[in-house]
């Protein structure tokens, strides 16, 4: 199975291109400078001048792009934007690194995470953002597209336990009432969800045991 991770240079990207690397899937990295994960092949370009080409003949493309900085926050829907635009009417599946705060928090689906009181102010741009790539995804009828949720604590150097629960559109809880998982068990569920590909055109997300 041939896949490219965009951003493998990230904390995400990294652990996801290393976790499919051991799984025997054929990786490469794109990346805009050295390649510094453990792919062997890479793409040497920005996410943003990505062609049709350059994707041409991977079963499955992975958008871990980040941002933080407000100039930089918007580019996220924009860079699945433009993802979505290289691989329309394509086979190639895109899997988008998402955010917590768009999961529901109630049965009706009428209430999200990033709606709550608590939820912290430095986080609702970049939660935005996520929100706004998901309801594009929604409308793209034409990629064959998955968006995965991390939980809500999503720890970049916490322990790659081996587990994790999948989960649907609204938070999940663990059996102590968390909503927690590491960069590293995400990389496994998204690597699962690579190889599988049971949830075509879905939301879903995961939480670690």
């Amino acid at each position: 199975m041939k896949i490219a991770v965009i951003c493998a240079n990230g904390k995400a990207g990294r652990l996801i291109a290393k976790e499919a690397l051991d799984r025997g899937l054929d990786v490469t990295a794109v990346v805009r400078g050295e390649n510094r994960s453990a792919a062997g092949k890479a793409i040497v370009k920005d996410l943003f001048d990505l062609t049709a080409a350059d994707l041409a003949g991977f079963d499955a493309v992975v958008d871990a792009f980040g941002a933080w900085t407000p100039d930089t926050i918007p580019q996220i829907p924009q860079a699945a934007a433009h993802l979505c635009g290289i691989l329309s009417g394509t086979d190639t599946r895109l899997l988008v690194v998402g955010g917590a705060g768009s999961l529901y928090v109630n049965k009706e689906h009428t209430v999200c995470v990033e709606d709550g009181p608590d939820f912290p102010d430095i986080f609702k741009p970049v939660s935005a953002a996520h929100g706004q790539t998901l309801a594009l995804l929604r409308e793209r009828k034409d990629v064959k597209w998955t968006y995965l949720c991390p939980a809500g604590d999503f720890q970049a150097d916490g322990v790659r336990t081996g587990a994790y629960i999948l989960g649907g559109e609204e938070l999940s809880l663990n059996s102590r009432g968390e909503s927690v998982i590491s960069y590293a068990d995400y990389a496994i569920a998204m690597v699962d969800e690579l190889v599988s590909g049971k949830h075509v055109q879905e939301r879903i997300s995961a939480v670690g045991r």
